[in-house]
């Protein structure tokens, strides 16, 4: 290849060949790092369902706020699903959002009578208060003796 004159080596520099606008740069693995969202086709799932809930807000914002359509729409989405990694942080069962994943990836959480092993499970408002610590998880132990609530009869069984 030849030689690059100045004006074409100046014309380069504002051109990125490493990243592309339809590909979403660096957003993609922030996001995921942020989440801790381990596949690509979990991101993408959640960016659409990102979207489609932004255009129906979009919707709702153009309409009359006394409505009755749209504050039962409002209600309806406000009821909506959360990932239950970051419901585990805001209720605290965890510090961090890794450390909630892994709670969940070693089968530490249920929800209802069922122990959830998808970090990426969607959780209503209403499930919230059925989230706990598997029965036979260390770690539920761990913070029942510390707050002195451990049941010796539990522990032996």
């Amino acid at each position: 290849m030849r030689q690059l004159k100045f004006h074409e080596k100046k014309l380069l520099k504002k051109v990125n060949f490493l990243e592309w606008k339809r590909e979403g740069g660096h957003r993609e693995n922030l996001v995921m790092h942020r989440y801790h969202v381990t596949g690509r086709d979990d991101y993408k799932k959640y960016s659409s369902l990102c979207r489609m809930a932004q255009k129906l807000v979009n919707v709702l914002k153009q309409m009359d706020p006394r409505d009755p359509f749209r504050i039962e729409m409002t209600d309806l989405l406000l009821e909506k699903l959360r990932r239950l990694s970051t419901v585990l942080v805001h209720l605290k069962f965890a510090e961090h959002l890794k450390e909630a994943v892994t709670y969940i990836e070693q089968g530490h959480i249920r929800v209802g009578p069922e122990t959830v092993t998808d970090p990426a499970f969607l959780v209503t408002r209403n499930m919230e208060d059925f989230i706990t610590w598997v029965d036979t998880s260390k770690i539920r132990r761990k913070v029942l003796q510390y707050n002195e609530k451990l049941d010796d009869y539990d522990a032996m069984n």
